[in-house]
């Protein structure tokens, strides 16, 4: 799986999960870049993923993510 197609992956559950239909997620999007994302909505959001996509986030990852990015590549590392 490819950046893109993780990036599509979250960008949809994200969506999903504040039901708006317009969030683009790049590389270098940040939390606080996408309104309503809060810590909540986070954590909601790294469980869907995780169901999602079939892997196990370790807490110290999830705690450190700075941006939408390292999620990526975090989960290309998890999936090879």
């Amino acid at each position: 799986m490819g950046e893109q197609e993780i990036l599509d992956v979250l960008a949809r559950v994200l969506c999903d999960l504040l039901m708006d239909d317009s969030i683009v997620l790049k590389m270098d999007t940040r939390r606080e870049d996408v309104p309503n994302w809060d810590s909540l909505i986070y954590i909601n959001f790294i469980v869907a993923v995780e169901i999602e996509l079939g892997i196990k986030f370790k807490v110290a990852d999830v705690e450190s993510f700075a941006n939408v990015g390292e999620i990526v590549t975090t989960i290309k590392a998890m999936m090879r």
